[in-house]
């Protein structure tokens, strides 16, 4: 295995389901390590911090939501969830609680290694956590107001006034690039999919929405009432920078 090789972990209960995950990550190259639950998960990230967790959300021991919570919190570690319910609200909460891709499980490999290279690649060059510069931000610096906060794209760094960063994850980040980039404009959901490389392969029709729920919540005064980031009626949504 190539030492540049992204270090993954697999979070499942079931021994053969994650003994089979993990082989099948590294023959396509992956260095993979596998934990039955949050806890052992936990104890892993506190040597090693990992590229990716790949996440089973129905554990008996504690809930793949709860461990999501708890790991986005106080990291910005790319997840991929698995749920086996066939009921789409778990991939909602979980979306909503900020992981990066899910598929249904008993899952395709082959289609589980295409969401591990995607989401890597989203969150190439991203930092794991959101640390305060060492010195403060030269004033050439590029950033940009969204709301209460300020985007820096130079250093993919979301922070308020006083400098404090938000924490931001990859998918959040390339879609108030896209936003940037089109102030004014309205951009449909499929457009904003395209401009933020954050296509879903099964068309999960809340995808894009969840994401910009999350958004909101990090940039918004009022999230309840978006005043910045604004739905348009039957088409998608409207950067407003001055927020009228």
């Amino acid at each position: 295995m190539s030492a540049g090789a992204a270090h993954i972990v697999v979070v499942d209960d079931e021994a053969e389901a994650r003994a089979m995950i993990g082989d099948y990550l590294r023959l396509h190259g992956f260095d993979v390590a596998l934990c039955e639950g949050g806890r052992a998960l936990r104890a892993h990230i506190a040597e090693r911090t990992p590229d990716l967790v790949v996440l089973d959300l129905n554990m008996p021991e504690e809930d793949g939501l709860s461990i999501v919570r708890d790991l986005k919190a106080r990291s910005a570690i790319p997840i991929i969830m698995l749920t086996a319910t066939a009921s789409p609200i778990d991939r909602v909460v979980g979306l909503e609680l900020g992981a990066d891709d899910y598929l249904p499980k008993p899952c395709e490999l082959r289609e589980l290694v295409a969401r591990v290279r995607s989401v890597l690649r989203r969150a190439q060059g991203a930092p794991a956590t959101q640390p305060e510069p060492a010195t403060p931000t030269p004033p050439a610096a590029r950033r940009i107001r969204f709301g209460t906060k300020w985007l820096e794209p130079d250093s993919l760094r979301l922070s308020d006034d006083d400098g404090l960063a938000q924490p931001l994850t990859r998918s959040e980040y390339d879609l108030l690039k896209a936003f940037a980039d089109h102030p004014k404009r309205a951009l449909s959901r499929e457009r904003l999919l395209d401009l933020a490389d954050a296509r879903d392969p099964d068309a999960f029709d809340r995808a894009i929405d969840v994401r910009i729920n999350r958004i909101r919540k990090k940039i918004e005064p009022d999230p309840g009432n978006p005043r910045f980031i604004r739905t348009v009626r039957g088409l998608g949504y409207v950067f407003r920078p001055e927020g009228d």
